[in-house]
């Protein structure tokens, strides 16, 4: 007689999934004083996305193809999320911010963008029906505060129409981001679907940035970075591997063990990283008040933490 075997059990496990997302946070932050220095050099920040996003699925594809290319195939179902996920989760985060960044003060479009854990809060609660603790949005509101404080807000108030409209669509982008890739992880493979994501978004934003508009002779200049002077192709590999590809594939590892709400508020710990890489790579000083906010930040993130929701057991996909 022939027995099949049990399926395996997948136990969530939230200090595992709490060190993804800071590692993956880590990885997001860092982007910006990686590829400060090509901007400077003379790429636009589309051309820099563009680089980033299409090194990341080639590297990806490889990979994938290479290792495990059973993840690569995808059931005719799947193809809304991982559409979905590709367009807002990859692309949209990226070429609304850029936007809103050009129109708005770097601090404004910031604080837009993150203002995702709110509106992934208000889904989980009106949306899907589950009751947060009251402390889990006493959480959000310091974290947010925390975050204003980091990027100062209060230097820079004037709106643009466009740069905000933007602004708010980075922050629904970066919502999507959590959103699906929570729900995609509960059916695949987080690395299938992260190779997929990073193949549609790729597509797109090489529409809005096509790659032969690069201009070759600043792909070989050298530029400060640091105590060193790597040319700006360097930079563009390094924040492909290393703030793209690995971070989305932890981020998305993560919303195995966590909820997209405990989540993207972990994740606000990307801006303080970023503060910190641009201070101590680009000689961008840090001022008491964006330490003050850190601290607050932290604290919410960590109020969230011990107050989010328990993830449920369920079978490994």
């Amino acid at each position: 007689m022939v027995t099949e075997a049990p399926a395996r059990v997948f136990v969530p496990h939230r200090g595992r999934g709490t060190a993804l997302i800071v590692v993956s946070s880590v990885c997001f932050g860092s982007s910006g004083a990686i590829a400060k220095p090509a901007m400077l050099a003379g790429l636009s920040p589309e051309q820099v996305a563009a680089a980033r996003i299409g090194l990341a699925a080639l590297v990806l594809v490889a990979g994938v193809a290479l290792f495990r290319p059973s993840l690569l195939r995808v059931r005719r179902t799947e193809w809304p999320l991982l559409v979905g996920y590709g367009l807002l989760g990859v692309a949209g985060v990226q070429l609304c911010y850029f936007v809103a960044a050009g129109r708005l003060p770097v601090g404004i479009a910031i604080l837009l963008e993150f203002t995702s854990p709110v509106l992934v809060a208000l889904w989980t609660r009106f949306v899907r029906g589950t009751r947060l603790p009251g402390l889990m949005w006493a959480g959000i509101a310091l974290a947010m505060t925390g975050l204003a404080g980091v990027a100062q807000v209060w230097q820079g108030l004037s709106l643009d129409a466009a740069g905000l409209l933007a602004g708010l669509g980075a922050a629904v982008c970066s919502a999507s981001y959590f959103l699906l890739g929570e729900h995609g992880v509960s059916t695949r493979d987080p690395m299938g679907m992260v190779t997929w994501g990073m193949i549609i978004g790729a597509v797109a934003v090489c529409v809005v940035a096509p790659p032969w508009t690069m201009p070759a002779e600043i792909l070989t200049t050298s530029v400060e970075w640091g105590p060193w002077q790597p040319p700006v192709w360097l930079l563009l590999i390094a924040v492909a591997l290393f703030s793209t590809v690995l971070a989305y594939a932890l981020g998305l590892a993560t919303l195995r063990h966590l909820p997209a709400s405990v989540a993207s508020v972990i994740g606000l710990l990307e801006a303080v990283v970023g503060i910190a890489t641009a201070w101590a790579l680009l000689g961008e000083a840090l001022a008491w008040p964006q330490l003050a906010g850190a601290f607050v930040l932290l604290s919410g993130a960590v109020l969230v933490q011990l107050n989010s929701p328990k993830p449920q057991i369920m079978e490994a996909p």
